[in-house]
């Protein structure tokens, strides 16, 4: 039994980016639940509208990398849901590769998709957003904290993750609430499938990752 009312959300605005799939889906398909009107966005316009239509939401197509683009998919929530009372930025892109032979590129993806990609999410907002009382969550990771072997790449996404929501929840607060929520591994997401495949597959994701 929840311990959320369903009219919990109503008349709230949510924009999830990345929520076209794993948790970031569950959590926009979570807030739809609780009535409030949900926007998600991903890299992908028929991933993105497919998973929008499995709750009634809004889909919204742009690479997080990219704050001009960022930016207009934000404005165009706005402009169709109303000002956002809740932000969620869990886009992120992750593999198993050793730093010995991870690419450069390989390591700045996951850099600038998870945590460039979450500044350029929350700044873009911070003017649209419906204040005071607005909370943005960035979704972050055990490795913020934790070393792991064949994760260098998101070991230091992660930790500026962090880094980043203590300074803003310095600066934006009290008119924004500035968290991070680390989920933990989740079974059946596609984060999972490339950090933990069975032994058939698991050579095959680490020499993809180091390319």
């Amino acid at each position: 039994m929840s311990a959320f009312s369903d009219g919990l959300m109503a008349n709230r605005t949510v924009f999830v980016a990345g929520g076209t799939s794993g948790i970031d889906l569950g959590i926009a398909r979570r807030y739809a639940e609780l009535g409030a009107a949900v926007a998600v966005l991903g890299r992908n316009p028929e991933k993105a509208a497919a998973a929008a239509e499995t709750f009634g939401g809004l889909a919204l197509t742009a690479d997080v990398r990219d704050y001009a683009a960022t930016r207009a998919a934000l404005e165009q929530a706005t402009t169709e849901l109303g000002p956002l009372d809740v932000v969620v930025s869990g886009a992120a892109g992750n593999f198993l590769a050793p730093a010995a032979t991870m690419s450069a590129n390989a390591f700045k993806a996951v850099v600038d998709i998870d945590l460039i990609g979450t500044f350029h999410v929350f700044r873009a907002s911070y003017d649209l957003l419906r204040t005071p009382g607005a909370s943005l969550i960035a979704i972050t990771a055990g490795q913020a904290v934790n070393a792991m072997p064949l994760q260098a790449h998101a070991c230091a996404a992660k930790a500026g993750i962090n880094q980043l929501v203590r300074v803003l929840a310095m600066e934006w607060g009290p008119d924004v609430r500035v968290n991070g929520i680390s989920p933990g591994p989740i079974s059946g997401t596609e984060g999972m499938a490339r950090l933990a495949p069975d032994e058939s597959t698991r050579e095959e994701h680490t020499t993809r990752g180091s390319r």
